[in-house]
């Protein structure tokens, strides 16, 4: 049992419903709250528009530090360009560096699990990343479409599921809520 309690897990939030980056976010709040330091890479989100967790982590300092490495605005999934494959690709290196440097005790790759889905990065990289992580970092990944191979070699996954959401009622993102 204590040899578990130490060890880093590999996490997964995906689905169709809110909350993936949301639960990321609050276990990386309950880690600083110990001391811990917490690494995000935003694999699809992009500046320069400062959400509040941009602004949470600002305040929190050197223990959480999120770098938001997508493009400005909206991916197009549907047909990704090639500067979408580029900054995806950036931030791929940079989980690798913090990976092999072991800079965080949770590195959380937000939206990676979309990236790879589409094709923006190599999911055999992805699959390299997960195993060659070290053994006291906690690995957290994000996003929908969670390949199976992910799911695969994951130690927790939890599948967000949509019933109701006020979006399909015409609201938009609010401030605090989904920005």
């Amino acid at each position: 049992m204590a040899e578990t309690a130490s060890r880093g897990m590999i996490q997964v939030y995906t689905g169709e419903g809110k909350g993936k980056t949301t639960a990321a976010l609050g276990l990386g709040m309950r880690a600083v709250g110990h001391g811990r330091k917490v690494y995000m890479i935003q694999f699809l989100k992009g500046g320069p528009i400062e959400t509040g967790e941009i602004h949470s982590a600002k305040k929190l300092g050197p223990l959480f530090k999120i770098r938001p490495m997508g493009r400005a605005g909206f991916t197009n999934l549907a047909n990704p360009g090639f500067k979408d494959r580029e900054l995806a690709q950036k931030a791929l290196d940079k989980a690798w560096q913090i990976v092999r440097y072991n800079i965080c005790d949770i590195l959380i790759l937000d939206e990676i699990n979309i990236a790879a889905a589409y094709g923006l990065i190599p999911l055999e990289e992805v699959l390299k990343l997960m195993a060659a992580k070290p053994d006291g970092m906690e690995l957290i990944m994000t996003g929908r479409y969670a390949p199976p191979e992910i799911i695969e070699k994951a130690d927790l996954v939890t599948e967000m599921r949509m019933i109701k959401h006020y979006y399909n009622k015409g609201v938009p993102g609010r401030i605090s809520a989904e920005k």
